[in-house]
């Protein structure tokens, strides 16, 4: 038995493989994450640059991009290049490379975001080497204009596989994660309410999308706060 058999979250991926996607509270990821540098991840939330490619011609989106191949569990920095999405999958910003503002290294080398990496690579079926591309979300939902986590709707990514984390949700409401089949069967909804909370999905199975965010108190900053992971193999 290797190492990586070892460490494999094994009731994650009889989940995943039975339907399609799991979800994960807070709480129980962090009990596979150590403490230690969550709070200074979350707060690197609070430097993205703006999203200027949104088609529908909002600003209500900040955002950070990286990428890695990962081989073996290992993850290693590639160069800083844009992101691509075909209109196949991304109706509204696709078939467009978008330069985003890169990932800074100090967030990649925070020890709680290795042990999401490494979470990943033991809970995803991954095999051979993989192109993943880290991002870095904040929708913001101010007066006059809606925060759309998903603009381009219920959708698949064009990868193999896809974790989605709540980092943080302030002055908000709504934002609901709905969760579908390719041929528009609704499988289910739920909201990542909490830090952590988190969804692992099976990106040739499962349609996602996730519901505006309003603010409760428009007076306020609002906005919600998400980190996404894809792994592509072969790439």
């Amino acid at each position: 038995m290797s190492d990586t058999d070892i460490l494999m979250d094994t009731p994650l991926r009889h989940e995943l493989a039975e339907a399609g996607y799991a979800r994960l509270s807070g709480a129980d990821l962090f009990e596979r994450l150590p403490s230690a540098g969550w709070n200074a991840l979350a707060r690197s939330w609070d430097d993205l640059g703006p999203d200027l490619y949104m088609a529908d011609g909002g600003r209500y989106r900040r955002r950070r991009h990286a990428t890695f191949a990962c081989e073996q569990g290992v993850f290693t920095r590639q160069p800083h290049q844009p992101h691509f999405q075909s209109r196949d999958y991304n109706p509204l910003n696709g078939d467009v490379q978008r330069w985003f503002d890169p990932v800074e290294q100090g967030t990649i080398d925070n020890s709680a975001m290795q042990a999401i990496f490494a979470f990943c690579a033991r809970s995803f079926p991954l095999a051979g080497r993989q192109h993943v591309e880290l991002h870095q979300f904040r929708i913001e939902a101010r007066t006059g204009e809606l925060g759309r986590p998903t603009p381009e709707g219920m959708h698949r990514d064009g990868v193999d596989w896809v974790f989605v984390m709540l980092v943080e949700r302030r002055n908000v409401r709504e934002g609901v994660t709905r969760i579908g089949t390719p041929e528009g069967g609704a499988l289910g909804e739920f909201t990542l309410a909490r830090p952590g909370d988190a969804v692992l999905i099976d990106d040739h199975r499962i349609m996602h999308g996730v519901t505006e965010i309003h603010a409760v108190d428009p007076a306020q900053p609002a906005w919600r706060d998400a980190l996404v992971l894809t792994f592509a193999a072969g790439a």
